[in-house]
């Protein structure tokens, strides 16, 4: 039978996956010619075959693709057959300008942690131990294609055995770009620090990994280098540690997350379901918010007030051999970012045994660089019942209820990024500067949007510097040359600075997005939407700036990309003291108070709170009364977000807060699920007035009804309050989509109870999937709106 040919270009996550040795091993299945090469916009294949073996051939590239290759698109075009006499990998090539997605870092496999603790195999408890289906990917690498050379291995030059399994297209390290043996690869080693950790001398390899987990034993911080930067760990079952890691750390009750070594431990501690036991286990290995055992031994000052905890399972080799249960040894440890609190995480060696000094008593290091810090990925597990999913009230629901249709990402991190969110359209290249808070920024690339791993908290020079050299990277990795720069409007934003200056020196159009408009846009976004026909966008936050000045954050929106009307929002109230206001929640609570028109009553905890804890001359009610009355640095807010801080204020859940969302996430763990009651909201205009709810709560308060009842009347109270405005805005406009966005939505007891309500209504529902809803997330929407600007001026 004569021979025809095919020419193949696959675009997509494809490089780095074995997905050349899986076309290699295709093509000897169905005795075909040619060869397959990576290039810097993806895979090109040439084959020669029969005809109906080259059909086969192309349907089975994207039915059986490896379990890490993410196809986007195959192009398969006829040609003459070339007279090939072998199949064949060919070498790497780079196209200038061409670009493709890199795979993100993947956890251990279940081939090589099997191999991990094998006596007989050659890599028994070697630390680094990888192949093509696991191991670091976007920490390492430098640049496109994603070769050794482009990597931070490139300095190890690999033994024969090593290059023997790296050259053979059948064997599982094919081109595994970090593989290596304790031979020629990376290596570790304990060095104490200047805590005085009594180790002596450094020890390398098995005895450092024994000695450090003595260090944990004996109730001792222990740095460590991981994947994407630093952990510092201890014992989470020991108090006196966790305690002592706060005060290093400078973290008073901001919750920790902990590392168990198997999901069955971690069941120990937590009460999980099936579906957050997949995305425990899931190649990501995200750190996953649980609820709390009443019985977990884990010590409670790992996450203070709180009923659920961050729980995390080992992804690499080296936490494996760490975490190996013992008589003796911790079931869990504390895992938490190398830093000091607000810094980026430490990424390299000197730079952590510098900045971690007062912080580790001892550092277990290693030899193999990080090119990119990438914080640990945080999600919850947001359910709707079976038939839900199939079905499309909840959007995103794929109806395969794989672990991303669970998914609800609050940090989008190591393990996720840089994986791009598929654009329903092709747009123009884009810088998105993103927010504040949690930033990541976005580069648009053709359909493809690269949201950033997690840069963290604008607000300090080290995380500025982080911010500038990802942007960098990223560029350059994904061959972006912006031509324009999107921002946020709050004008003291350290990214909204960068993107201002940087277009001025560059001469690149800059575009503000007011920060709401872009929350609905990134929810459309990932949800493939044109943008052509708005959504009902329900957006509540703590703040974002307004177009008219306010701090806005309890907004409902009718948005698209091209822009936004704005029907109903929380009504207006002071925040008097700025940002004080926001760390004091009792001056929120007195502020509402006041607008319902309640009396400062000596009995109510803000009030209690504010004459107790008051170290001045001044009576601070009175400071704060004619600062509500003069409005002097008292802007005006409509956050949903400060309204909750209020309330739990209010009820004596807490007065003052020492990290973001501290009293609405304590005012939620009170909810009593039984409660069936609601508080009424009223609306006035185009004001929807929380007075109301604030007089019940006081009368609640006043008749000694217990807190629990009070935040779940909260809750519930919220949650008519949206499905009825978005009843009134559908039967007035029309529209019968709804996106839930902003930071607030992170509460899982307003979320459920919300969707549940317009679920029942009859609305198709856009909750966050691939992008976190808070600020983490905002780039994305700046980005598509940025888009469809450029777009509608050409």
């Amino acid at each position: 039978m004569a021979k025809s040919g095919l020419r193949i270009h696959i675009t997509g996550v494809v490089q780095g996956v074995g997905f050349r040795p899986f076309v290699y091993g295709l093509a000897q299945r169905f005795d075909l010619t040619g060869w397959v090469c990576n290039t810097s916009a993806g895979v090109d294949i040439e084959a020669d075959g029969s005809p109906e073996a080259l059909r086969k051939f192309a349907q089975a590239l994207e039915l059986e693709a490896p379990p890490l290759a993410h196809i986007d698109d195959i192009k398969v075009a006829d040609r003459p057959a070339d007279g090939f006499k072998v199949f064949e990998i060919i070498r790497s090539a780079a196209i200038s300008g061409a670009f493709q997605p890199v795979s993100p870092d993947v956890s251990i496999c279940s081939d090589c942690q099997r191999e991990l603790f094998d006596e007989a195999d050659r890599r028994y408890r070697y630390p680094f131990i990888n192949c093509t289906n696991c191991g670091p990917r976007f920490t390492i690498i430098k640049d496109i294609p994603y070769d050794r050379p482009l990597t931070t291995m490139a300095s190890f030059d690999m033994c024969a055995e090593c290059a023997a399994e790296y050259e053979d297209p059948l064997d599982r390290r094919f081109h595994a770009q970090p593989v290596a043996c304790a031979v020629c690869g990376p290596h570790v080693w304990l060095e104490g620090g200047d805590k005085g950790s009594g180790i002596g001398d450094r020890s390398l390899g098995e005895e450092a990994i024994l000695a450090a987990r003595q260090i944990l034993v004996d109730g001792k911080i222990l740095a460590v280098k991981g994947l994407g930067g630093f952990h510092l760990a201890c014992d989470a079952s020991n108090p006196e540690a966790v305690a002592e890691l706060r005060r290093r750390k400078l973290r008073v009750d901001k919750p920790f997350a902990i590392m168990c070594p198997n999901a069955e431990v971690a069941a120990r501690h937590c009460l999980f379901d099936e579906n957050e036991q997949r995305v425990l286990r899931s190649r990501e290995r995200p750190i996953v918010i649980l609820c709390r055992r009443p019985d977990s031994t884990i010590a409670s000052q790992v996450a203070p007030g709180q009923n659920a905890l961050g729980v995390m399972l080992p992804y690499t080799p080296l936490h494996y051999l760490l975490l190996e249960p013992a008589a003796g040894f911790p079931e869990a440890l504390v895992m938490t970012s190398g830093n000091l609190s607000e810094e980026p995480i430490a990424t390299e060696n000197e730079e952590a045994q510098r900045r971690l000094a007062g912080l580790a008593d001892a550092f277990l290091l290693h030899n193999r660089a990080i090119r990119t810090r990438c914080d640990d990925s945080v999600t919850r597990i947001f359910t709707v019942n079976p038939s839900e999913l199939d079905g499309e009230s909840v959007a995103g629901s794929s109806g395969q209820h794989s672990p991303a249709d669970y998914l609800y990402p609050l940090r989008r991190s190591r393990g996720y990024a840089p994986f791009p969110v598929r654009l329903p359209q092709d747009v123009p290249p884009v810088l998105a500067a993103g927010a504040e808070l949690k930033n990541a920024f976005c580069l648009t690339n053709g359909r493809y949007a690269f949201l950033s791993h997690h840069i963290g908290d604008m607000e300090n020079f080290e995380t500025m510097q982080a911010f500038e050299n990802g942007v960098a990277h990223l560029e350059r990795l994904f061959r972006v040359q912006p031509e324009a720069l999107a921002y946020d409007l709050h004008p003291d934003y350290l990214a909204t600075r960068y993107v201002l200056e940087r277009s001025k020196a560059e001469s690149l159009p800059a575009v503000g997005v007011q920060h709401h408009h872009a929350h609905v846009a990134a929810a459309m976004a990932e949800h493939g939407l044109s943008g052509d026909r708005p959504v009902i966008g329900v957006v509540f936050d703590g703040t974002g700036y307004g177009e008219d000045g306010a701090i806005w954050g309890g907004e409902f929106l009718l948005a698209d990309y091209a822009g936004y009307e704005r029907p109903y929002h929380l009504a207006y109230s002071l925040l008097p003291g700025g940002d004080k206001a926001i760390k004091q929640p009792w001056r929120l609570a007195l502020t509402w108070l006041k607008q319902a028109g309640q009396e400062w009553e000596e009995w109510l905890p803000p009030v209690r709170h504010a004459r107790q804890n008051s170290h001045a001359t001044v009576d601070p009610l009175e400071v704060l009364l004619n600062q509500l009355e003069s409005g002097v640095n008292a802007p005006l807010t409509s956050s949903m977000g400060r309204l909750f801080d209020a309330v739990a204020a209010l009820i004596g859940v807490r007065q003052e807060v020492n990290y973001e969302a501290q009293a609405a996430i304590e005012l939620e763990a009170l909810v009593d699920p039984t409660s069936a009651e609601a508080y009424s909201l009223t609306i006035d205009g185009d004001q929807i007035d929380p007075t109301p709810m604030i007089g019940a709560i006081v009368a609640d308060l006043r008749a000694e009804q217990a807190r629990e009842i009070i935040a779940a009347r909260f809750h519930a109270g919220l949650a008519r309050m949206v499905s009825d405005v978005c009843q009134g805005l559908r039967n007035q406009y029309g529209l019968s989509t709804v996106a839930l966005s902003g930071g607030v939505w992170q509460n899982m007891t307003l979320l459920q109870q919300t969707v549940s309500r317009l679920q029942m209504l009859g609305f198709t529902i856009l909750i966050h999937r691939q992008v976190p809803a808070n600020d983490g997330g905002l780039a994305l929407g700046q980005a598509i709106v940025t888009a469809r600007q450029l777009a509608s001026v050409r």
